[in-house]
C-alpha cells in the first residue's frame, strides 16, 4: 500500500464552484434566487455566473486579480460568489456601511482591479476614488442596476452596467477557470470593524469547500430549503451559505433591507424555512411589535453567531416558535466551526435552563480537527471546570491562509505550536462544551478580579426594560477599572428607568464586584452592519468620561 497515493484521478483540487454545475443539472428548473417578483432558476443562475466570469476575462481580469463588490443582498451579490472566482479572480466583498476613507484604504491595500457597485453606493464610491493617493490606479467601476429601487437614477446612456456587461460580453458556455491548486486564493475578506484596524483575510478554494459542506452537515440542512438572506453576504460571505445553497438546491430569498416587519412578511409570503443572523436579529424579531408579527409558516430554523447571544434573547426568540441553533466562527474561519450541538435529554429541562445551555458556543463541527482553550501562561489546556478562563484556539482545514501583506499579524495568529489563536476568552465546561466569556481586550480587571463583560451583559438582558446592553471597562481611581454599562431601553421605558435603579437591580442578580459603577443610556448602541456592537467605540467613550472615584457611581444619557 505504500506505493499507492495521489494520482490525477483522485487529487483534483477541491473547489465549491463545481456545486453550481451540479445544481443546474439536478435542480435546473427549481427556483434559485428570488427578489421581489423576480425569480431565477438554478439553470439561469448557472448561465448568468458563466456570463459574469466570461465578461470579467474579456475585461482583462486574470487569475489572482482582486474584484471588489459593494452590494446588499440582491441577486447580483449571490452571482458574484460563483462568477468572480470562476474567472480566476479573487472575490472581495466590502461592507456597504463603511465610510469612504475606510473603503479607499481597503481598495488600495487589496490592489482591486474592478468594483461592482450598488446604486445606493455610487456617491460613496465617487468619494472613495477621490481619496485614493495620487498615482494609484483606480479600479474600474461597474454599476449594478436595481429596477425595484426607483429612487436611484438610471445609469447614463453608454455606461457599462452589470446587466449590459452580461449581455454584451458574457458567454453562457464559457469554460470557467478551474484552480490549478486547491490552495489558490479564492476569497479576500476584511475583518468586520469591531476593531479599528481591519485585516485582509485570505481563504483558498479548499477551505471554502470544506466549511460550506461542514455547515450543511452540522445544521442538518434538508434538500431544497427556502433560505432568507437576513445575514449580509458581505459578512464572511454569508458564513459560506451562498455556496452551500447550491449543494442542496435551496431557494435564496434576497432582502435589500432587514427590518422586523419585512422579515415576518417575507417569511409568511415565501414559506421561509431557514435564516441566519447575529443575536441583534433575534432581538429584533423577539421584540417586534405585535402589529408587524405574522404567524410563522412552519418551523423556522435560525442559525445565530457573531456575538455571544444572551440566554434571555434566546428564550424570547424560541418562545415565538423559532428553532435556534447557536454557533461560533470568525472571518478567519470562513464560517461556523463550533456549534452548540443539542442533546435530546436537554429538552426535558425548564426553558430558562435550555436557553442557558444553548447560549454556550459548544463543540467543534465535524470538519474541524481540534478546538481547545489554552492557558496563556502555561500553554496547556485549561481544566474542564466552567470557570478557568483561557484563549480559544482552533485547528482545521477551513482556517485562512493568512492576512494579506501582513506577515507579523499572520505569525501572531497562526503560531509555531500549530494553533490559530482567536483572541476570544472562554471556559471549558465539564461536558466538553466551550463558552465565550469575552474578547481578550474586553476582560475587565477590577481590583485583581477578572470580570467577563459578556457575563454582566447576559444578566442585564434579563432586566425587563433593557433592549440592548454592552459593558466595557472605565478607568477607576481605586480599582484600576470598573464595569461601565451602555444600555438602550425598550420602547416606552425611557424616563421610567434610572441608573440607580439598574444598579440596584444588578446588585440583586450578580456578585457586587461585577455590578456596573456607571450606567449610560443611549437611544441605540453603535454596531457594525452585521449587528456586532462596536465595543472599541464604547471603550473610547468610557475613557473620555475619565476615571470614577472611590465609592462613586454615575449615569448619563448620550
Amino acid at each position: 500500500m505504500d506505493k499507492l497515493g495521489a494520482n490525477p484521478a483522485n487529487s483534483c483540487p477541491l473547489t465549491p464552484l463545481g456545486f453550481l454545475e451540479r445544481a443546474a443539472t439536478v435542480f435546473g428548473d427549481c427556483p434559485s434566487v428570488v427578489y421581489h417578483d423576480t425569480v431565477f432558476t438554478w439553470s439561469q443562475t448557472h448561465r448568468r455566473c458563466l456570463r459574469l466570469a466570461s465578461a470579467l476575462v474579456s475585461l482583462g481580469i486574470s487569475r489572482g486579480d482582486i474584484v471588489s463588490v459593494l452590494l446588499p443582498n440582491v441577486p447580483a451579490m449571490y452571482e458574484m460568489h460563483f462568477g468572480v472566482p470562476m474567472s480566476g479572480a479573487v472575490l472581495n466583498t466590502i461592507n456597504t456601511r463603511l465610510d469612504a476613507r475606510t473603503v479607499s484604504v481597503l481598495l488600495r491595500h487589496s490592489g482591486s482591479k474592478l468594483v461592482f457597485v450598488d446604486p445606493a453606493s455610487l456617491p460613496l464610491i465617487r468619494d472613495v476614488l477621490r481619496q485614493l493617493p495620487p498615482g494609484h490606479p483606480a479600479p474600474r467601476v461597474v454599476p449594478v442596476e436595481d429596477p425595484h429601487e426607483t429612487e436611484f437614477p438610471a445609469a447614463p446612456p453608454g455606461t457599462l452596467t452589470y446587466e449590459r456587461l452580461l449581455e454584451t460580453k458574457g458567454d453562457p458556455e464559457f469554460a470557467w477557470v478551474r484552480p490549478a491548486s486547491e490552495w489558490e486564493p479564492m476569497i479576500l475578506n476584511y475583518t468586520s470593524g469591531t476593531t479599528s484596524a481591519p485585516k485582509g483575510v485570505v481563504h483558498c478554494h479548499r477551505g471554502i469547500f470544506l466549511v460550506a459542506v461542514d455547515s450543511l452537515v452540522e445544521w442538518a440542512m434538508p434538500p431544497r430549503p427556502t433560505y432568507l438572506w437576513t445575514l449580509p453576504m458581505f459578512h464572511a460571505n454569508g458564513w459560506s451559505f451562498p455556496w452551500g445553497m447550491a449543494v442542496v438546491g435551496g431557494t435564496n430569498v434576497c432582502l435589500r433591507r432587514v427590518d422586523a416587519g419585512e422579515v415576518y412578511a417575507t417569511m409568511a409570503r415565501r414559506g421561509v424555512s431557514h435564516l441566519c443572523g447575529a443575536p441583534v436579529v433575534l432581538n429584533m424579531l423577539a421584540n417586534a411589535p405585535e402589529a408587524v408579527r405574522r404567524p410563522l409558516p412552519g418551523k423556522v430554523r435560525i442559525l445565530t453567531a457573531g456575538a455571544p447571544p444572551p440566554a434571555a434573547v434566546l428564550h424570547r426568540t424560541e418562545s415565538i416558535g423559532f428553532d435556534v441553533t447557536h454557533g461560533y466562527g470568525l472571518t478567519e474561519t470562513a464560517g461556523l466551526v463550533v456549534c452548540c450541538a443539542w442533546k435530546g435529554e436537554w429538552n426535558k429541562l425548564p426553558a430558562s435552563e435550555r436557553a442557558r445551555l444553548k447560549a454556550r458556543q459548544g463543540v467543534r463541527t465535524p470538519g474541524m480537527a481540534e478546538v481547545d482553550i489554552i492557558d496563556g501562561e502555561t500553554g496547556r489546556g485549561v481544566p474542564r471546570d466552567g470557570s478557568t478562563m483561557g484563549e480559544i484556539v482552533l485547528r482545521g482545514g477551513c482556517l485562512m491562509l493568512g492576512y494579506l501583506k501582513d506577515e507579523e499579524a499572520t505569525r501572531a495568529a497562526i503560531r509555531d505550536d500549530g494553533w490559530f489563536y482567536t483572541g476570544d476568552v472562554g471556559v471549558m465546561h465539564p461536558d466538553g462544551y466551550i463558552e465565550i466569556r469575552d474578547r481578550s481586550k474586553d476582560v475587565i480587571i477590577s481590583g485583581g478580579e477578572n470580570i467577563s463583560s459578556v457575563e454582566v451583559e447576559s444578566v442585564l438582558y434579563n432586566h425587563p426594560a433593557v433592549n440592548e446592553a454592552a459593558v466595557v471597562a472605565r478607568p477607576d481611581e481605586f480599582w484600576g477599572e470598573t464595569p461601565c454599562a451602555f444600555l438602550s431601553l425598550k420602547e416606552g421605558s425611557a424616563g421610567a428607568v434610572t441608573a440607580d435603579s439598574v444598579m440596584a437591580w444588578c446588585r440583586e442578580h450578580m456578585p457586587r464586584y461585577m455590578v456596573p459603577k456607571t450606567v449610560v443610556f443611549r437611544a441605540e448602541l453603535p454596531k457594525t452592519s452585521t449587528g456586532k456592537i462596536q465595543k472599541y467605540v464604547l471603550r473610547n467613550l468610557a475613557k473620555e468620561m475619565g476615571p470614577t472615584r472611590k465609592g462613586a457611581s454615575s449615569s448619563s444619557k448620550m
